[in-house]
């Protein structure tokens, strides 16, 4: 990867075609990413079976299968295939985009074949190419990440795979503190498992509100139109509605936290780890382009809202490419959209970019 420091003349282009050839060249035996020593969840270690005590999970590995893999990389291969696939055609890449889509359609099909668990996208395969994430185990039987990144990636839109992975999330995962990365708790240590299933019961990796991964149950909630819980999951562990319980979250107040102990702990609700977590940075993605759904695109920028009927009515300011756009957003809860710009009624949902306009007044009603 030397190729990409600082001061090389490699474009970013080849950087992110490297990354999607990786993905494409190393996949286990249903056609799934392979997870190598783990994925975004780095106690998740399916490679490694430690039995030393003390010993880093990741960086050990004593049993590398070939064959464990990821359905939460499948759905982040997907969704951000399209995404890479988008810019190809952009910059006139289009037999390199037709080849990309194909093998986008090869993971995409795989995760419904093997990645589905009937109510709920599973979480992986172990090196024995055991199911992991699914109702056929005794713990763990639900995982947060595949259900918010295969929805997102609209994997099974059309089959209703996204609807009913998040009645999953709300039913078996969503606390009062927000969504757990898992349940039931590992009760005990699984070497083919590793981190995950080495700490106590609801807490960390092991049953906690991983707070960085909320945001993922947002936008995936936006992405099948279901409004109110998208802004239910966002309050619940959003600093700004927490300040009534900071005698059991025992954080700041205004800061996330990385963990929130889920119902499975001794101290349910108390929380960890503040100003240690990515959970900022998804939530103000969450909020600003999924929730808010002011989002720049290739072409112009798209207004395209999910507020929740409690709020009807947003002012907004975003700067973009040097344009300022001064945006109202009504909110009647009518279903119908109608965007007006300039005074002028506008078709569809992007206001194309054009370099000459510098303050854009847009308005929304929904």
């Amino acid at each position: 990867m030397d190729l990409y420091f600082e001061g090389s003349e490699k474009p970013l282009s080849d950087h992110l075609r490297a990354s999607i050839n990786f993905t494409i060249t190393h996949k286990g035996p249903h056609g799934l990413p392979l997870i190598g020593r783990a994925d975004w969840n780095d106690c998740l270690n399916l490679n490694c079976f430690s039995k030393t005590p003390g010993e880093s999970f990741q960086t050990v590995s004593n049993f590398e299968s070939g064959k464990a893999e990821s359905v939460f990389i499948a759905g982040m291969f997907v969704l951000y295939g399209n995404e890479f696939k988008q810019i190809l055609k952009h910059i006139g890449l289009t037999s390199e985009a037709s080849k990309l889509e194909k093998e986008i359609k090869s993971v995409e099909d795989a995760v419904i074949k093997y990645g589905w668990d009937g109510e709920w996208f599973l979480r992986a395969y172990d090196a024995f190419e055991h199911k992991i994430g699914s109702h056929e185990c005794e713990d763990g039987q639900i995982y947060i990440e595949p259900q918010g990144f295969c929805t997102m990636a609209k994997i099974g839109q059309s089959l209703g795979f996204g609807k009913k992975a998040l009645d999953s999330v709300e039913k078996y995962l969503t606390n009062d503190y927000g969504v757990e990365i898992l349940h039931p708790s590992y009760k005990e240590y699984h070497l083919e498992l590793g981190e995950v299933s080495s700490y106590p019961m609801g807490y960390k990796e092991n049953g906690s509100v991983f707070c960085h991964n909320n945001p993922w149950i947002v936008i995936a909630n936006t992405v099948i139109g279901n409004n109110e819980r998208a802004f239910d999951v966002y309050r619940r562990n959003c600093p700004a509605y927490l300040e009534d319980v900071s005698e059991i979250h025992k954080t700041e107040p205004y800061i996330y936290s990385q963990t929130i102990a889920g119902r499975d702990a001794k101290n349910y609700g108390e929380a960890k780890n503040s100003w240690l977590t990515g959970t900022a940075s998804w939530t103000m993605y969450a909020a600003s382009q999924a929730i808010l759904g002011i989002k720049p695109d290739y072409d112009g920028l798209i207004i395209d809202p999910h507020l929740p009927k409690s709020i009807n009515k947003i002012h907004a300011t975003r700067i973009f490419r040097n344009v300022k756009y001064n945006i109202t957003i009504l909110n009647s809860g009518s279903g119908k959209y109608e965007m007006i710009v300039d005074g002028k009624k506008l078709e569809g949902n992007i206001i194309p970019y054009e370099e000459t306009n510098k303050v854009i007044n847009v308005e929304i009603k929904i």
